[in-house]
């Protein structure tokens, strides 16, 4: 006879997807964790999910033996250490999988193109094409910066809450990289509301004097994640925009359908 604890209906198929619904509900648990900061308790699981106590507590206590969700001193629930390698695993092939539509970015506009995510308050790189150009910019894969002052930050910031981002940037500060980085949350809410009006975001010497970046998010991204293309701002004009800018916005749609389909298609 099955435990107490064994609940069969955790092991049958989900009708609507022929996945396995102990999993799909394991991951939601995840998922409206994150969504939560990463502490939650079994309480507020149960009213955000609407699965019965009993359940979430079963599948809470798998995760935790499996390392990818930790219970605090608290009793509330984290998220687990391991949890780690597998976000770090999960942004290389984002990128790996970018890289040909950056190429692509490249050939079309001449400029670097770069993709972007936004992890915890920072943006952070996660591939580049650089520009065949002798003079172009360069960012490496890997690095960090404050969302205010990047046309990267902009666009993915631009749907959130006035309140969510009002917290982001309590948190961060708001320090000048030049003296046309925006330094005032007003200020960063009404650039957003731009990015909202245009459809893309821009980082007119903000981050370094003499350097444009055009940057729209990838619709529909499983993370959230952005593309951009940087270059000198005397090449990056009010003309060059108006060109640059729908080449962005199809190559974010194609990147987001890719990501979609688990990155099996080509670039392009």
């Amino acid at each position: 006879m099955p435990s107490s604890d064994a609940s069969t209906s955790d092991l049958k198929t989900s009708g609507s997807s022929g996945g396995v619904q102990s999993l799909e509900r394991a991951f939601d648990l995840l998922e409206r964790m994150a969504d939560a900061g990463g502490e939650v308790g079994l309480s507020e699981l149960s009213t955000t999910s609407g699965l019965p106590l009993p359940t979430i507590h079963r599948l809470m206590r798998t995760l935790v033996v499996c390392g990818y969700v930790r219970q605090q001193p608290n009793r509330r629930y984290a998220l687990g250490p391991r949890l780690i390698r597998l976000g770090e695993s999960s942004s290389r092939l984002l990128g790996t999988w970018a890289r040909p539509y950056l190429q692509h970015l490249v050939e079309e506009t001449g400029e670097t193109a770069n993709m972007a995510l936004l992890d915890g308050d920072e943006v952070v790189y996660v591939a580049q094409a650089p520009s065949k150009h002798s003079m172009r910019m360069f960012t490496e894969v890997g690095r960090r910066v404050l969302p205010h002052s990047t046309g990267v930050g902009k666009a993915l910031l631009a749907h959130a809450s006035p309140e969510e981002v009002r917290a982001l940037l309590a948190r961060t500060g708001m320090p000048a990289a030049t003296e046309k980085t925006i330094t005032t949350p007003d200020g960063f809410l009404e650039a957003l509301e731009q990015v909202r009006r245009t459809g893309y975001a821009v980082d007119d010497n903000e981050q370094e004097i003499g350097v444009r970046c055009l940057a729209v998010a990838v619709p529909d991204s499983p993370t959230a994640a952005a593309i951009s293309i940087s270059g000198p701002a005397g090449r990056v004009t009010e003309a060059a925009t108006e060109r640059i800018v729908p080449i962005l916005q199809e190559t974010a749609k194609k990147l987001s359908e890719v990501l979609a389909a688990g990155g099996l298609s080509g670039g392009g």
